[in-house]
């Protein structure tokens, strides 16, 4: 009988080892806090050093004390820097371990909503909040990047006022300031609200900027009386060009050609000037609706390095005809064949490498197709093409060829605009697509055919770093950089990731920046403004905390015992078996 007990106790044991069942075990907390010290701008001034106070004295029982703000760092005492406030990394990170996980903060925190509640629970918060106090602020810039010097600058600037208004503080009037380099441009008065933003439109021509090139716009909010200066202005990056480098013209002015003279900006970095006829024989200026004479339009072609005929491209031919030998052509006709016409991936092009990355089953369909006229006598090369309803041949859509000396383009497909309208890859690319139009027509002289890398916004907040991408066909590999500003010069390195981005954080000022290498080079600029010196409302409030002992799932595998067990009876029922004779 006992040798029967001693072998299903054996035969169990080694059961519960293959099956290896789990169970909740309850972990000891550890006698190391972790302490998370919010090391954001808003941070700065008493709240600071009240949460250095705190920290030290978690320090004082072998604390680790970590940073955070846009990131996760060690600690230290130097005063807060940060251009945000990033819990959520730092959280997860403190999860892993077993401890007390305290957060020091002043309750402005910009990921509350993405944090899991249950992180959110754990941690006990001590919240330092900042003084109240009334701000007015410039809350953001917008206009054209690229201007000439017969241009009117047009600013949409966007301000506002938060907190509360105390004596002496919070006029209602105030006057919104541009100027360069301590040169004032222009001013505007505005009326503050008693909260949230409003906008104004701010216009001034471009000849008062005193010199040609990159420019670097101050915005600023004058006699608002405001507790917080740091936040009264904002820079606007400007390039001011003698003539424009591309000149379109429009006839019918349509989205087309809206949304080509945006891109033809941004990707290409070009200053774009567009006329359009708004009846026949009447051209107008595409910013101001302003008539322009026959000559000048003429003129504008002829200086122009790159000369775009949309819509109809035949009304402009008589202003196009007279450059031959100036410079290159795109003609984008727009009244074909409606439709819908899915386009193609290159086969084998000058394209194919720079579009590689394009998804094209997931772009919108043109909306019509021209077919041009065929000349015997030219050699053109189809860089893309569309079928109708992905169905039948398909019809050329880009097509590039040499005339004499003259390189031309054409686009013959309608309704591309949708994809940068759509936004993210649909947007990229259509960006993708002109850029590398114009660069092909551009050769030698085009900025983009040669760009390997370009900063992705020319203004950045305080705190936050700079961001560069990749922009060359061929894969990223580090590139040196070098910054001036005012007598201060910087050497850095861009390191580019496995998405071609590469960050770089500068204190507050304006950089002239050079790519080594290469022919890279502008201006980049780092505001003193951030949302962080805004008065907000604390997004997360103080809190005792849970209990800090965790509990983990542990495998009877993991238990020695049960091994014993299985050892023990199993070597029993051997000895046993030996005694009495038994095989």
């Amino acid at each position: 009988m006992s040798l029967v007990i001693l072998r299903a106790v054996a035969v169990l044991a080694l059961i519960l080892l293959l099956w290896n069942p789990s169970s909740a075990r309850l972990l000891p907390a550890g006698d190391q806090p972790i302490v998370l010290l919010d090391a954001s701008l808003s941070m700065t001034g008493p709240p600071w050093q009240a949460a250095l106070d705190s920290a030290r004295s978690f320090a004082g029982r072998r604390a680790v004390v970590w940073r955070f703000g846009a990131g996760v760092t060690a600690f230290d005492t130097t005063p807060p820097t940060a251009g945000a406030s990033d819990l959520g990394p730092a959280l997860e990170a403190a999860a892993g371990r077993a401890g007390e996980v305290v957060i020091i903060t002043d309750g402005n925190v910009d990921d509350v909503a993405s944090i899991p509640p249950d992180l959110l629970r754990r941690p006990r918060i001590i919240v330092q909040p900042r003084r109240a106090f009334f701000d007015a602020y410039v809350a953001s810039v917008e206009g054209a990047r690229h201007v000439t010097r017969g241009d009117t600058v047009r600013l949409k600037v966007s301000y506002g006022a938060a907190g509360i208004r105390g004596s002496g503080l919070g006029a209602r009037n105030a006057a919104i300031v541009v100027s360069v380099a301590e040169r004032r441009l222009t001013s505007q008065r505005v009326t503050l609200p008693d909260s949230g933003t409003m906008s104004t439109d701010v216009a001034f021509p471009v000849s008062r900027i005193p010199n040609p090139g990159w420019a670097v716009l101050e915005v600023r909010l004058d006699g608002a009386g405001d507790a917080e200066p740091r936040d009264d202005a904002r820079l606007f990056v400007l390039d001011v060009s003698l003539e424009p480098a591309a000149v379109i013209f429009a006839s019918p002015p349509d989205w087309e050609a809206r949304f080509l003279a945006r891109a033809l900006s941004d990707v290409a970095r070009l200053p774009v000037r567009v006329f359009v006829e708004t009846e026949a024989g009447r051209w107008r200026d595409g910013a101001t609706l302003a008539p322009v004479a026959g000559a000048e339009l003429t003129r504008a072609a002829s200086a122009a390095r790159l000369v775009i005929a949309t819509g109809d491209p035949a009304r402009a031919r008589e202003f196009t005809a007279r450059t031959a030998g100036a410079g290159p052509v795109l003609l984008w006709p727009t009244n074909g064949q409606a439709g819908d016409w899915y386009v193609e991936p290159p086969q084998s092009s000058p394209f194919t490498a720079a579009l590689a990355g394009v998804s094209w089953d997931s772009l919108p369909p043109a909306t019509a197709v021209t077919v041009p006229a065929r000349d015997s006598n030219r050699t053109t090369t189809v860089a893309l093409a569309a079928r109708l309803a992905r169905r039948g041949l398909a019809r050329p859509i880009v097509t590039l060829e040499q005339r004499d000396d003259r390189r031309v383009a054409s686009i013959t497909a309608a309704g591309l605009w949708r994809w940068a309208f759509r936004g993210g890859a649909a947007e990229q690319a259509y960006r993708s697509v002109i850029a590398a139009v114009v660069d092909w027509l551009l050769g030698e002289q085009g900025a983009a055919t040669r760009e390997r890398a370009a900063p992705e916004q020319l203004e950045v907040p305080n705190g936050l770093p700079t961001v560069w991408r990749w922009t060359a066909p061929d894969s990223a590999r580090p590139l040196a950089i070098t910054l001036r500003s005012g007598p201060t010069t910087r050497t850095n390195t861009l390191r580019f990731d496995a998405a071609g981005r590469a960050q770089l954080l500068l204190p507050p000022g304006s950089y002239r920046y050079v790519l080594s290498g290469g022919p890279e080079q502008g201006v980049v600029a780092v505001e003193t403004w951030s949302e962080e010196w805004l008065p907000r409302a604390p997004a997360i409030s103080a809190q005792p905390g849970e209990a800090t002992a965790r509990v983990a799932s542990v495998g009877l595998r993991d238990r020695w015992w049960l091994f014993v067990i299985a050892i023990l009876a199993l070597a029993t029922e051997w000895a046993l078996r030996r005694r009495q004779g038994l095989p």
